[in-house]
């Protein structure tokens, strides 16, 4: 038992240390909700208002407890801590960063008194073959891959057509480029085909930024002073090149070939590259980035098969923290949870980035008692350590915020004579 104290002590105070990074310009009752948040929903792997407070172990009532929380949520996020967050993030990436912006869903299917609700494509229910629409919102997500080389968002935002100062999911998405440029100066891009527009492509070139693009089958390129169809560039070459690559989880030989050309949006060189034997038709990708050898071809590609970790990170957030299952109704405040469901997946890519002998980490993992030795994606397997050592505390957090009281002085009376 004194293992397990030990570990829940220290797993506390790393929580705690991180919460106050991000909170550190706030107020004390602010540093304290952002405490209650992450600690609440790494211990109860969940972001349900209710299974927060049973973690936290506090004196009041259930429901003060609640409404507590969303008194708090309905504030929205603050730009402090937002600030703090970003700066801190800034520090786990390395110096030529690799950005993956990808859109997805949060589907509330019953929902009726959510603000703002809107019909979504869900994405989980959705085949090749028909699409499924559900009462939700739409999420606009920004990772960088840090030194461990695993996904942290630098930009989360959940938005909606029916809100009254919505503009367009493209301006949200050229807020997550400008934010990503403020942060870095230079970074590279990589988006899939529901990002093939030429208002993406005018974007990145005005902010000088690098990318690459899978292309979609209605792209037409300049080839020798030509228009001609991407698809019939894609089909007139063959790969030379051979590399080994992963793709949906699995080792694949992949087979590339590359072609400049010019993009339609601003008449600029670029180079599309193909990759054979990975699906059923060859992908096209297109890139900014100069190519000047065997390797240059081989880095674009594998830069566009890590964007599997941005989905993956989307997955992460609906299992581990039950993202879908959120009961607040605010748009503002539907915003600020996510924040803090943020928060917690970058401190999971804190507890990635340490060495493999940390002491606490290999509480985490064996805590976790994880199938494999070794995966690629290892979140699921610290939140399910995290989760499992804070079971332990018998108590939250709140004695780490006691509130300093004077000395009592006993009230003395003088008699002058």
């Amino acid at each position: 038992m004194v293992h397990f104290t030990s570990n829940t002590y220290t797993l506390k105070r790393e929580i705690l240390n991180f919460s106050n990074k991000i909170s550190r310009n706030l107020s004390k009752p602010n540093r304290k909700f952002t405490a209650d948040m992450t600690y609440g929903m790494l211990a109860a792997k969940s972001c349900l208002l209710t299974d927060i407070v049973d973690q936290l172990h506090e004196d009041s009532k259930k429901v003060s407890s609640v409404e507590r929380l969303t008194r708090h949520l309905n504030l929205g996020t603050s730009k402090q801590a937002l600030l703090s967050y970003l700066q801190t993030v800034r520090k786990w990436v390395p110096e030529e960063p690799v950005i993956h912006i990808d859109d997805s869903d949060v589907i509330k299917p019953a929902g009726y008194k959510f603000e703002a609700l809107d019909t979504v494509r869900d994405g989980s229910k959705t085949t090749h073959t028909k699409n499924v629409y559900e009462k939700g919102y739409h999420v606009t997500e920004a990772c960088v891959m840090t030194n461990s080389n695993q996904p942290v968002s630098i930009y989360s935002k959940i938005h909606s057509l029916n809100e009254k100062t919505f503009i367009s999911t493209n301006n949200v998405t050229f807020d997550a480029m400008e934010r990503a440029k403020a942060m870095f100066g230079k970074a590279t891009f990589v988006m899939d085909r529901g990002y093939d527009d030429n208002k993406m492509f005018l974007k990145l070139d005005e902010l000088k930024q690098d990318y690459v693009i899978r292309l979609t089958a209605k792209r037409k390129l300049l080839f020798h002073n030509k228009w001609v169809a991407a698809t019939e560039l894609r089909n007139r070459r063959k790969g030379k090149i051979t590399t080994p690559v992963v793709y949906k989880g699995k080792k694949r030989e992949a087979y590339l070939s590359h072609v400049k050309v010019q993009i339609t949006a601003a008449r600029k060189d670029i180079y599309l590259v193909l990759v054979y034997g990975i699906t059923e038709h060859p992908m096209m990708l297109a890139t900014n980035k100069e190519l000047k050898s065997r390797e240059d071809v081989i880095r674009i590609a594998r830069l566009y098969f890590s964007r599997w970790r941005i989905e993956e990170y989307f997955r992460c957030k609906k299992q581990v923290f039950r993202f879908e299952n959120f009961r607040v109704r605010k748009l503002k405040a539907i915003n600020s949870l996510n924040f803090y469901i943020t928060l917690c997946m970058a401190f999971l890519a804190l507890i990635s980035m340490k060495s493999e002998t940390n002491a606490l980490k290999v509480s985490i993992i064996q805590t976790a008692a994880p199938v494999k030795e070794k995966v690629q994606f290892c979140y699921y397997r610290l939140a399910k350590g995290i989760s499992g050592i804070l079971s332990y505390a018998k108590e939250g957090i709140r004695l780490w915020f006691r509130t300093k009281r004077p000395i009592y002085r006993q009230l003395c009376l003088k008699l002058i004579a």
